[in-house]
């Protein structure tokens, strides 16, 4: 559908083909199996030289619908979809990672996936190196020395930095490296970086994709040849989108454009207003003209996004003092939902970190992680407001 802007593409691609019996939406396929009466037939496609279904691990025609949706947003050739974002994330990793490889990544990852760097891949002879976010001297440096994979996170989870995608996409392809990018904080509404350079771009479907926190799941884009490797993999061990939540995921996505211009705005608005707040320390959104990335946010961003972080004096402590004040926003471990959802990395992002491990990646204990909803901005604004005004003045003398 490249003839279609993106807002028309999130509301009818991948549709058409799944239709059946006159129906307006894409119905839940839930039969685990598919069968042909002509013998012929049935093997052109379960060995691949025909395009239908035969098992429900391997293709829904519901789940279909959603792969082909976000692959035009991303305008990739293929996509394949996994059961969550982690799934996505370590079946990519896996897919085309081996023993003695060597990954070149950054500290301040999503904890999920700085666990897999950390504690999985080392266990199994595969060297990580971490590089400072943003550093990318630092980054061009390692990836020169020889690395089979990038991995990339633009903006970061949880502290929003930004990574000049096409640079660094440059320095992989130099070495002959994949380079793949988590993309679940900007979306595809906000940020394209196959359009960079990158080979993989995968997201949190959880997220910003389904927008309504009721259905999890992941989705893998890029070319054929790299996609195909990924869908076998995921074929195999078998994390498969269940097609209820592809369903889910595919209704969400029909307001992807809707919720995240509001979000956009509503987040950035926050963020300003936090800058006055004289318990705030640091705000962290791409949109402000002092976040350290927000040149390269023009560059590569079409939007800032609906997702800020910010530290407040006293830490962890003001942390627990002050959400439990916030009426509107929900202290919930996800994000990109159409409520405002709040909570600090120790407690979501992060939890299964430790506090010296969060430091190293330069989250501090206390930052909270503000994932902007599409309620009113004046409501949000308010509801920071009374619960700043609750904690103790004196405090902040301390």
């Amino acid at each position: 559908m490249t003839e279609f802007k993106p807002a028309t593409k999130a509301l009818w691609s991948g549709e058409k083909e799944q239709l059946s019996y006159g129906a307006t939406q894409v119905p839940v396929v839930h039969s685990v199996s598919f069968g042909y009466d002509d013998m012929d037939e049935w093997n052109a496609i379960a060995t691949g030289k025909q395009e239908g279904h035969v098992y429900g691990r391997n293709t829904n025609p519901t789940t279909q619908a959603f792969e082909d949706k976000v692959k035009d947003l991303e305008g990739a050739e293929a996509a394949t979809a996994f059961a969550t974002g982690m799934a996505a994330i370590s079946g990519t990793l896996n897919a085309f990672v081996r023993p003695g490889d060597r990954v070149v990544t950054v500290k301040d990852t999503y904890g999920g996936t700085n666990k897999i760097f950390t504690e999985f891949l080392p266990n199994t002879g595969v060297e990580v190196v971490f590089c400072e976010t943003g550093d990318h001297e630092e980054m061009e440096r390692e990836i020169a020395k020889g690395c089979k994979l990038v991995y990339l996170e633009s903006p970061t989870n949880p502290t929003l930095k930004l990574i000049d995608i096409e640079r660094m996409a440059k320095a992989g392809h130099d070495v002959g490296a994949l380079v793949v990018i988590d993309g679940t904080f900007a979306s595809p509404v906000n940020q394209n970086p196959l359009d960079f350079g990158v080979d993989i771009v995968l997201h949190s479907a959880t997220k910003y994709l389904g927008g309504h926190s009721d259905a999890l799941g992941g989705i893998v884009c890029g070319p054929h040849h790299l996609i195909d490797q990924v869908y076998h993999y995921r074929e195999i061990n078998g994390a498969t989108l269940n097609p209820q939540a592809a369903y889910f995921l595919l209704r969400g996505m029909k307001t992807l454009h809707l919720r995240l211009e509001r979000q956009n705005q509503n987040a950035m608005q926050v963020a300003k207003y936090l800058q006055s707040v004289e318990w705030v320390e640091d705000v962290f959104y791409p949109g402000l003209e002092s976040h350290t990335g927000h040149d390269i946010a023009k560059k590569q961003m079409k939007g800032f996004g609906g997702m800020l972080s910010f530290s407040v004096k006293g830490g962890l402590d003001t942390v627990y003092q002050l959400l439990p004040h916030l009426k509107l926003a929900k202290r919930a471990a996800s994000l990109g939902c159409v409520q405002t959802i709040v909570g600090p990395p120790a407690l979501t992002s992060h939890v299964e970190c430790t506090p010296e491990e969060r430091a190293a990646m330069g989250i501090p204990e206390g930052l909270i992680r503000y994932s902007a909803g599409i309620e009113d901005i004046d409501d949000l604004i308010q509801d920071l407001e009374q619960a700043f005004a609750k904690l103790p003045k004196e405090a902040l003398s301390k």
